[in-house]
C-alpha cells in the first residue's frame, strides 16, 4: 500500500514528554513530506496550541490541514481558511456547567484566546501549560459563555472522572460527543465530531482514500482515528485497550515511536 496521509496526535504521541519532537521523527517526517506526503496534526488542542508545531514541520509549505479541537475545526494551514467547524449552544453549556458542579469536578471552555473557568484547578493549570493559552478566571461561568463554544472541558482525578464519564456518555448519548484525551481531561463536543470523523471529511475533500491513511495516537479520544484510517497505529505508551484496536503498535512517544512508523511503512517503501 502507497499511503499518502499522515495524521498524527500530538501529546505523548508525535511529542516527547518535554513537549518537542526528537530529532529523529522531525527528519523522518519532513522527508515523507518531500516525497509528497502530507503530514496533518490532530489534536484536542485549540488551534492557537498547535500553530507553532505546524510551523516546525513547515505544514504551510506543504499545504496541509490542523485538525484541532479533537476534530470540531479543520483549518488550511496555508490559507488559515475553516474547512470545517462544530460548536455547543450556550444552553448546552450551561447545562453541563450545572452538572459539573452537582459531580463536584471543574470544568472550563475557550471563549475567544482564552481559557474560562470559576476554578483554577491543577488540571486547568496544566492545560493552560499544554496549550499556551492565558487562563481567565471569571465570577461567573454561565454569564461568561454567552455565545457557542466548540467544546468544553470537565477536569478531575481519573478515578473520579471515569464514574463521571460513565454517568454523562448515558445521559448525553446521541446528544455529544464525549471522551477523555488524557486521564484527567473528559472532553464535550457535538455529537458525531471527533478526530475520525473529520479525517473522513479531510480525505473526502482531498480525494484520498482511507487506505492511504496512516492514523497515529496514544489516548480515547484517538481511537476514532485510529479505528477510521487505513493503517491505524498506536503508541507503546497507549493503554492496552487502545493497543487491541490499533492495526499496529509501535515505540513509545520518548523512543521515536512515530519515526519508526513512517521509516517503515513510508520510506523504506520508496527507497526500494
Amino acid at each position: 500500500m502507497t499511503y499518502k496521509m499522515i495524521v498524527l496526535d500530538l501529546d505523548d504521541t508525535l511529542l516527547r514528554d518535554d513537549h518537542t519532537i526528537s530529532t529523529r521523527t522531525k527528519k523522518a517526517l519532513m522527508t515523507a513530506q518531500q516525497q509528497g506526503v502530507k503530514v496533518v496534526l490532530a489534536s484536542g488542542r485549540p488551534t492557537y496550541g498547535m500553530n507553532k508545531i505546524a510551523e516546525e514541520l513547515k505544514l504551510k509549505e506543504y499545504g496541509s490541514f490542523i485538525l484541532s479541537f479533537n476534530g470540531a475545526k479543520i483549518i488550511d494551514v496555508q490559507t488559515k481558511k475553516e474547512h470545517f467547524s462544530s460548536t455547543l449552544t450556550p444552553d448546552m453549556v450551561h447545562r453541563l456547567y450545572e452538572l459539573s458542579q452537582a459531580e463536584g469536578v471543574s470544568i472550563h471552555t475557550y471563549v475567544e484566546d482564552w481559557i474560562i473557568t470559576e476554578n483554577e484547578h491543577p488540571y486547568t493549570l496544566k492545560e493552560g501549560e499544554i496549550t499556551g493559552l492565558p487562563i481567565k478566571k471569571v465570577a461567573s461561568f454561565v454569564e461568561s459563555v454567552t455565545g457557542p463554544v466548540v467544546k468544553v472541558l470537565m477536569v478531575e482525578n481519573p478515578e473520579k472522572l471515569i464514574k463521571v464519564e460513565e454517568k454523562l456518555k448515558k445521559e448525553f448519548a446521541g446528544t455529544l460527543s464525549i471522551m477523555r484525551s488524557k486521564p484527567y481531561f473528559l472532553e464535550f463536543l457535538e455529537e458525531g465530531v471527533t478526530k475520525g470523523s473529520s479525517l473522513n471529511t479531510l480525505i473526502q475533500t482531498l480525494g484520498i482514500e482511507r487506505d492511504e491513511v496512516i492514523a497515529m495516537g496514544d489516548s480515547y479520544n484517538d481511537l476514532a482515528m485510529i479505528e477510521f484510517a487505513g493503517l491505524g497505529v498506536a503508541m507503546g505508551n497507549a493503554p492496552d485497550d487502545i493497543k487491541e484496536v490499533a492495526d499496529y503498535v509501535t515505540d513509545s512517544n520518548m523512543n521515536d515511536g512515530v519515526a519508526k512508523v513512517v521509516e517503515k511503512f513510508i520510506l523504506a517503501k520508496v527507497s526500494k
